[in-house]
């Protein structure tokens, strides 16, 4: 049960899933979500320079230093640096997490994320949309259905074969809760049960947390140091 439930926790990191992504139990405590709408706009934008380089504290600088970076604007994520590595840096906000996360409008929630080059081919196409789609009309129903049509048209893919991503940002908000999670690495796969990873299971490292509308299952592993080298402090 505790696997499943730090899957629930790191589920808001991106999708959250990134930012994969938190409150979950909280969820299930049924507490009141204190953010009901999308904040103005202003709220979830960051200096240019400042989210290059929270976008990249995603990953070591071996990997980040030479990967693209995507900074998000008043349309939607656009391509700030251009990468020689095929690796792509950016930073989530919170309606990469569930429709139902009490953080999905959290104007706070920061969740840098470095995507490797068989996962961007997947998972930037989808947070992109997200975006797009919620700038646009600032509803969570419409992005739903945004995204259930992509998918439905191909215009949207399911992970391929070793899509995976590094979420080792000390400086991650992921949620009012669950400001600073661990350093992890996420896994994406097409949707599959996570007993064949030995996930969630008593002593197993691997968390697994299936997302039915990115049509995907995820698993993640925590490490014990954040991206600079530091050591990240044990539970």
């Amino acid at each position: 049960m505790k696997g499943q439930a730090l899957g629930k926790i790191a589920w808001r990191g991106f999708a959250v899933v990134i930012l994969a992504a938190c409150s979950w139990e909280s969820q299930a405590q049924k507490v009141e979500a204190p953010y009901t709408n999308m904040a103005p706009l202003e709220r979830y934008l960051m200096e240019r320079d400042a989210e290059i380089k929270l976008a990249r504290s995603a990953a070591p600088e071996s990997i980040s230093g030479n990967a693209a970076v995507m900074v998000l604007g008043r349309d939607g994520y656009k391509t700030a640096i251009e990468g020689k590595n095929g690796f792509v840096c950016m930073v989530q906000r919170s309606w990469t997490a569930g429709v139902d996360d009490p953080d999905f409008w959290n104007p706070k929630v920061r969740a840098p994320i470095c995507f490797n080059p068989a996962a961007m081919r997947s998972q930037v196409p989808l947070i992109v949309r997200k975006t797009e789609v919620i700038l646009a009309s600032q509803s969570k129903e419409k992005m739903s259905e945004a995204v259930k049509t992509a998918f439905d048209r191909n215009e949207l893919q399911k992970p391929g074969v070793g899509e995976m991503c590094y979420m080792m940002s000390k400086d991650q908000y992921l949620s009012d809760r669950d400001k600073q999670w661990h350093p992890h690495l996420m896994f994406f796969v097409a949707p599959a049960e996570t007993a064949a990873w030995g996930a969630n299971l008593p002593g197993s490292p691997v968390i697994g947390v299936q997302d039915p509308p990115g049509e995907l299952t995820l698993f993640l592993i925590t490490v014990n140091h954040w991206s600079d080298g530091t050591v990240a402090a044990k539970e």
